[in-house]
């Protein structure tokens, strides 16, 4: 037997639909069934939802092969929203409840498998209403003084952060390069480096130099003049303790590898990834890291957002109305931190 809130149940919402692969342009705001909860599941209304690249990249078809989508699709995947209706034998959530996390789509459950386990599903968050799986870690209560909106940011970016950070081993007093750096990943690496006491030299252009150091970067070399690695060893001759890569393709990390000193680190997250023989007979670790959530993360995501050591990184808002444009000028426009879809009120 289902739990419902006594309002009416709308037999239609609107969402951000894909009807085919395609570039963010082909993307529409329009009317579909409300999905409503199986065995297991929770109906959320949804509050708000931040866009990810990777999101769109599968759009394109950019990992068909892997993570193949069905459509219609609703995109999106992180949130944060209020608990409308639950499927039976769920115990962990109640209707009223405020929570967040994240959901992969469900044609792609080998990939979600990866990331939590038992996998954090959805039928997609730029909606007004989705569901999702209720055993998993990538869901979680959000506590009261964490805006829904913010909240919204935190699981891909916090997710991929922290087990960065725990594949980096760092210390206090090393130096990490971070490349990507003004990114929706960059906006919780940083902060959570600088908290630990690692100095940080981001990449940044002019423009974003203020953004950067606001998030804890120490200081930062621009791109966009070209010789970042150069610019570094001229810096550091030894080289850096490690580099985290948030925005390079794999090809181009050889070079990149120059910069790190005899048994520092290489981490990873940008697919495609490296060729494992770009760095045959060099002293140094080289790891991709993928997100994954852990029992606790999400927890401990919001109390560092409730800290003020995960600041807002929010750039832009949307209304669901205009979340097909959201999605478009991620991929188009130059962007920091995050966007965010506004698909309910008190976000």
């Amino acid at each position: 037997m289902t739990t419902r809130r006594g309002l009416a149940m709308k037999a239609t919402m609107r969402a951000v639909v894909a009807e085919d692969y395609g570039p963010p342009e082909t993307l529409e705001v329009g009317e579909i069934p409300v999905p409503r909860p199986g065995p297991g599941q929770v109906q959320v209304r949804v509050r708000a939802s931040a866009i990810n690249p990777g999101e769109l990249r599968m759009l394109v078809g950019g990992l068909r092969a892997v993570a193949p989508l069905s459509f219609p699709h609703v995109v999106g995947g992180d949130f944060a929203g209020t608990v409308t209706e639950l499927g039976s034998k769920v115990t962990r959530f109640a209707v009223g409840d405020e929570i967040f996390g994240l959901g992969l789509p469900r044609s792609v459950i080998g990939l979600a498998t990866q990331v939590a386990s038992p996998p954090s599903l959805t039928t997609g968050t730029l909606a007004e209403y989705a569901v999702f799986e209720a055993d998993t870690p990538g869901l979680e209560h959000r506590p009261v003084g964490l805006r829904a909106d913010h909240a919204s940011t935190l699981a891909t970016v916090g997710l991929t952060a922290l087990p960065l950070l725990r594949a980096g081993e760092f210390h206090r007093g090393d130096v990490v390069l971070v490349i990507g750096a003004t990114g929706g990943v960059g906006g919780a690496v940083l902060p959570l480096l600088a908290a630990a006491g690692v100095h940080v030299i981001a990449t940044a252009s002019a423009i974003d130099d203020g953004y950067v150091r606001g998030l804890g970067a120490g200081e930062t070399v621009d791109h966009h003049t070209g010789g970042t690695v150069d610019e570094v060893l001229r810096r550091y001759p030894r080289g850096v303790d490690a580099v985290i890569n948030l925005a390079l393709p794999g090809d181009a990390l050889a070079d990149v590898a120059r910069v790190i000193r005899a048994g520092g680190r290489l981490l990873n997250i940008v697919f495609p990834f490296h060729d494992p023989a770009l760095f045959d007979g060099k002293d140094l670790a080289v790891e991709t890291v993928f997100t994954a959530a852990r029992p606790g993360d999400l927890d401990i995501l919001a109390q560092r957002a409730l800290e003020g050591a995960l600041p807002v990184t929010i750039s832009r808002r949307y209304g669901l109305a205009d979340g097909a444009r959201a999605c478009v000028d991620l991929l188009r426009e130059h962007t920091r931190g995050k966007l965010v879809v506004v698909c309910g009120e008190d976000a």
